[in-house]
């Protein structure tokens, strides 16, 4: 069916504007760290979200009350959480991955790529990413919390303050 006349174009039109604003009224009480993505949680929410305005902007079974209700109750438990993570470092492992470093001085880390469940196809797809021909010139890649891989070249290294703490 092309047109089933001007109700649905009204509601959608409604419903999206009023959701609009009440996303970034929650999002301006949040913070910007809602739609960060700095981990898998954090993406999972906001594919939530994405799901919960479609929804509301296709379905008519789903009032926008409802909606707004989602959208406040996934950022605010986001919120809650970050709070909770920050202040209470011990329970962020139950939460959040570890970065791993899965390439140190231009050599492929076997533990550390067993732990991010990365082959080396995939290690020189990122170094060639990069901008590295050579696996030699990589001073270390990081499988980050959020999936992504860092690469830092060798020459940038410098006193390698960024990789304390990780296990390699």
């Amino acid at each position: 069916m092309w047109f089933s006349g001007l109700d649905p174009i009204i509601r959608i039109l409604l419903v999206g504007t009023a959701s609009y604003l009440i996303l970034l009224v929650i999002l301006r009480i949040t913070g910007a760290r809602s739609l960060a993505k700095l981990n898998a949680f954090d993406f999972t929410v906001t594919i939530a979200l994405g799901s919960i305005l479609a929804t509301a902007l296709t379905s008519a079974d789903l009032s926008w009350a409802s909606a707004a209700t989602a959208l406040g109750l996934l950022l605010g438990l986001q919120y809650v959480v970050a709070r909770v993570l920050r202040a209470v470092p011990a329970l962020r492992g139950a939460a959040t991955a570890s970065p791993v470093v899965i390439v140190r001085d231009g050599r492929m880390l076997e533990e550390g790529m067993r732990r991010a469940r990365v082959g080396e196809a995939e290690v020189r797809q990122a170094a060639r990413s990069g901008g590295y021909g050579d696996l030699g010139d990589v001073g270390a890649m990081i499988m980050e919390t959020d999936g992504t891989l860092s690469v830092i070249g060798a020459d940038a290294m410098g006193d390698r303050g960024t990789l304390e703490g990780l296990d390699s």
